[in-house]
């Protein structure tokens, strides 16, 4: 049963705190409220990480994160604090201690994770902009569940300083909207100038296998849009495969990272959290080794397929938001698939843009976009296009 931590403000929105810090009133982002997952630093206030226990172990934050301050500098007002899944560590969106917040999009679905709180605020109209960090996922999947734009960067090009770590060769910040222009207003206060995409679009069949039927059928009009594509293979030896050695790295990256935490201060965690970070344990050096071979040889493989400019097809997630009152191992399936397919970007470190496209039974689904390293400005130009044409 859930349990509202008392610092929640409006749970079910997913902010746990209202703030008002004004930027340059003079910026380029002025006139946008941005929401701020709370595992980003924001000078003077609790970063909890999602678990109360991180929050009382390491206190107040002393500055900003680096992508708060870019964003004030900018001219955006931060307007709340917003949850996260307990440690990052999720996909579906929930928080035992916070309060899970509503997917205003599908009310009897799950908003998705781990930055269920920025997309809850931003799908329900309460803020222009929200920030997200996305390690397998958290970015790009609230924003397919709820019908928003989403954008996990190039993997190192925003700085992560100021944010708490999950697995951090793969967590990245990102950010959500609801229409393409503002996305890319965002994009251009954040990102450097990209090198152009060409007019080549490539589906991967394997994702589009993964999905569910009437997801797809939910994209093709959008893919028709897009006009004739051909098809890659980025992935020969199978998602699955592909999944294991990435679960290797990844794994091995958490227990490093959180394990310290975990043993010494024993925190209260959710048992579905304290599963998964045990799990991580068990990943040992040599896999994750193993792992990082391969990963060596999908980016130089992805890295070469993209660097005329082309770009990736596929769907963000193989199903809409799962129902809130859906067992655990329903949960649990919907996270493998969703992997299996969050990994062709995110293995590689690759920008990956997903856009609202379509509904599945009135649930939103999402198709992204995947560019080569650095074009990450050029995939919110296609998108702002896309939207006015």
């Amino acid at each position: 049963m859930e349990t509202r931590h008392p610092l929640s403000e409006a749970p079910d929105l997913g902010l746990i705190k209202s703030l008002d810090i004004r930027g340059n009133p003079h910026g380029p982002l002025a006139g946008l409220d941005v929401v701020v997952k709370d595992l980003f630093d924001i000078a003077g206030e609790v970063t909890a990480f999602g678990n109360p226990d991180w929050g009382r172990h390491f206190g107040s934050a002393l500055s900003h994160a680096w992508i708060v301050s870019q964003l004030l500098e900018a001219g955006a007002r931060v307007t709340g604090k917003t949850t996260t899944v307990e440690l990052a560590f999720g996909l579906e969106g929930r928080n035992t201690h916070y309060g899970t917040p509503l997917n205003p999009a599908a009310p009897d679905r799950l908003p998705g994770g781990s930055s269920s709180g920025s997309v809850a605020m931003v799908a329900s109209g309460r803020a222009h902009v929200g920030v997200g960090s996305d390690t397998g996922g958290s970015v790009r999947i609230p924003a397919s569940y709820c019908g928003l734009y989403g954008l996990r960067p190039t993997q190192g090009l925003l700085s992560l300083a100021g944010a708490a770590p999950l697995a951090p060769s793969f967590d990245t910040p990102g950010w959500f909207t609801r229409d393409a222009e503002t996305m890319l207003r965002v994009g251009e206060a954040l990102l450097p100038p990209a090198p152009p995409l060409a007019a080549q679009f490539l589906m991967i069949p394997a994702a589009f296998a993964n999905a569910d039927p009437d997801v797809v059928a939910a994209l093709e009009p959008a893919l028709a849009r897009l006009g004739p594509m051909g098809e890659a293979d980025p992935v020969p030896e199978g998602l699955d495969r592909m999944l294991a050695w990435q679960n290797a790295v990844r794994g091995r990256e958490t227990w490093l990272t959180l394990g310290g935490f975990i043993e010494t201060v024993k925190p209260l965690l959710d048992p579905v959290t304290a599963g998964r970070i045990a799990a991580t344990r068990g990943f040992t050096a040599e896999a994750a080794a193993e792992g990082r071979v391969a990963r060596r040889a999908h980016t130089a493989r992805m890295h070469a397929l993209l660097a005329g400019g082309a770009v990736l097809v596929i769907p963000t997630s193989p199903c809409p938001a799962p129902p809130v009152a859906a067992e655990q191992a329903v949960y649990e399936d919907v996270r493998t698939r969703t992997l299996r397919v969050g990994i062709i970007a995110a293995f590689a470190g690759l920008p990956e843009l997903t856009i609202p496209v379509g509904k599945v039974n009135g649930a939103p689904v999402g198709l992204s976009l995947i560019a080569g390293p650095g074009r990450d400005l050029a995939l919110l130009e296609l998108a702002a296009d896309l939207a006015l044409a």
